[in-house]
């Protein structure tokens, strides 16, 4: 009898996340599986933990895996490096009991269920027929989430009085969004068939309902059980969460100086430029807000996703075929305006993987219906062309070199971030921001990312100011003086600066990857440039880099380094 050859490292990985999407619809949907569309996931902690003993089972695949001929191959060893890099990762994370306190703003059981119905196909009757299906099961998922908060609280792992806070208003505003108690689900189900009428509304209000249920618990029972707890994490929780977030084991005190230095060549640069915007202008933020009355402007919702749609149309157009070869399917991106009701920051959502769903970016209007183009110039660059768009579509045209987990499920933050910020750099390297308007705002952009390393590292971990800081020196950060530092060196609205401090006490150690991560990308690209010199092809290497699927940022500089 022939024996069955026990696999390979990219092998392992794609049978991971086949497992894997059995036991999170939620994820199979943005992958673009139908069967996944009418489910949602066991978020209890029963749930959690079977992701967590599918990581160890794959985990010991893979030990196995590699000592396999052949599993010393680039594309092999690429992948089984990643594989195990995530999977322990995510396992420190889950044994420390992190998903018994997922509590804020965004990235909660919660944001999933709902988020995800803006990504579940409504085409055809039988689409319909699957959201009602799905509908039905939020009550149950929002049941298993609560029973995982409350196990929190048993083992007084609390999350930050804040998040909880401001969760508890996102509740609010997702189960009454018109004030007469009709909720975020009501409004979804409106846009479907009349055949379907009463089985989506009876649906959408039982979801609604388990909403209610869950706003009330978090407000009558979690909350008075954690006030008086920490907002910030400290230095054990937060290293822990900063490698699952960036893929590398951070020197924190090496990045917090590295976040001082971007922001004094930052701040010099914003001051060249706002000089030519309001000559004499204290501030450079001085001369944003002039441009908030005074600079170019976009009237009306439909009117701004429709100029976003252009931008990121003529990107492509511009940068195909001289920076980026791009494969037809790579060329579609759709802009949309995000649903009511999540945090105040744009956001990307990759293709499925036939491309049947193409990739898209989303702008939160917060109410508004004036949209300063300064604030949006190099954000879209950052969101769709060239930035996250052109990365994660081009994993899922290449995923059969890869793996479909390098492609998916193994992207790694500051990765993906450090590519965007990158890319909005490069747009102002090959001269796309052409005035001191626009390029003003793009190092508006890039300062909030220097301060969010500052702030980020510096309220969990209770650092020091610098002395040479013109803000408060000497003293010990709190999330109070983070919001007061954010909020005078970004030209942001307040209620966006209160949404991105919240979102910093709810997921520690995400947001400093942008800057690490671009930190990565320009130091692979020039490691390359010096390598081969005059021979240095930027559009090759562009497209080698973006199709080498997701690496942590222990082995991105060097990977990059080789191509």
């Amino acid at each position: 009898m022939s024996q069955t050859k026990s696999p390979l490292p990219r092998e392992v990985a794609d049978t991971y996340v086949d497992e894997l999407i059995a036991l999170d619809p939620v994820l199979g949907t943005y992958l673009g599986v139908k069967e996944s569309h009418g489910r949602l996931p066991d978020t209890s902690p029963a749930g959690q933990e079977a992701v967590a003993e599918l990581a160890r089972v794959t985990l010991a695949r893979l030990d196995e895996a590699e000592r396999r001929p052949g599993a010393d191959r680039d594309i092999e060893r690429r992948c089984g490096r990643l594989l195990r890099e995530r999977l322990t990762a995510a396992l420190a994370v889950h044994d420390a009991g992190e998903g018994l306190r997922s509590v804020g703003n965004l990235h909660t059981a919660a944001h999933s269920v709902r988020e995800v119905f803006t990504l579940t196909p409504t085409e055809t009757d039988e689409d319909w027929a699957t959201v009602a299906e799905r509908l039905r099961a939020v009550p149950a998922a929002l049941a298993g989430y609560r029973e995982s908060l409350a196990l929190g609280l048993d083992r007084k792992l609390y999350a930050g009085p804040r998040p909880t806070a401001t969760f508890i208003e996102q509740l609010t505003e997702w189960s009454d969004t018109d004030g007469q108690g009709r909720g975020w689900f009501e409004d979804f189900v409106s846009a479907g068939p009349d055949s379907a009428r009463v089985e989506l509304d009876a649906a959408a209000r039982a979801a609604t309902e388990a909403l209610v249920a869950l706003r009330d618990w978090m407000r009558e029972v979690y909350a008075p059980t954690i006030e008086g707890a920490p907002n910030t994490v400290g230095h054990e929780r937060y290293a822990r969460l900063a490698r699952y977030f960036n893929g590398t084991d951070l020197d924190l005190g090496e990045a917090y100086a590295y976040g001082w230095a971007e922001y004094h060549r930052l701040l010099a640069e914003m001051r060249t430029e706002a000089e030519k915007i309001l000559p004499g202008a204290a501030t450079p933020w001085v001369a944003l807000a002039h441009l908030d009355e005074h600079g170019r402007h976009i009237e009306g919702v439909e009117e701004v996703r429709t100029w976003l749609q252009e931008l990121m149309d003529e990107a492509i157009a511009a940068l195909d075929g001289t920076h980026f070869e791009l494969a037809e399917p790579v060329r579609k991106v759709e802009s949309r305006i995000a649903p009511p009701g999540g945090a105040a920051a744009p956001y990307y959502t990759a293709p499925s993987q036939d491309f049947s769903r193409p990739g898209r970016t989303w702008l939160p209007t917060m109410g508004q219906t004036r949209f300063p183009v300064y604030d949006l110039v190099s954000t879209w660059y950052h969101e769709g062309v060239p930035g996250h768009h052109l990365q994660l579509a081009q994993w899922v045209y290449v995923v059969d070199d890869l793996s479909r987990y390098q492609a998916t499920v193994g992207q790694v933050s500051a990765n993906c971030e450090g590519w965007a910020l990158y890319a909005e750099r490069l747009m102002d390297e090959l001269g796309f921001l052409a005035d001191a308007e626009q390029r003003l705002g793009y190092l508006d952009a890039q300062m909030m990312r220097a301060a969010r390393v500052i702030v980020d590292i510096g309220m969990h971990l209770e650092l020091e100011i610098p002395a040479d800081s013109p803000f408060h020196p000497g003293e010990r950060w709190t999330p109070e003086l983070a919001q007061e530092f954010f909020g005078s060196h970004s030209s942001r609205p307040a209620d966006f600066v209160e949404s991105e401090l919240t979102r910093y006490l709810t997921i520690p150690g995400q947001a400093i990857g942008y800057k690490l991560g671009e930190r990565a990308w320009l130091l692979g690209r020039e490691n390359a440039k010096k390598r081969h010199g005059d021979a240095f092809d930027a559009k090759a290497w562009h497209m080698a880099a973006l199709s080498q699927g997701s690496l942590g940022l222990d082995d991105l500089v060097d990977e990059l380094s080789r191509l």
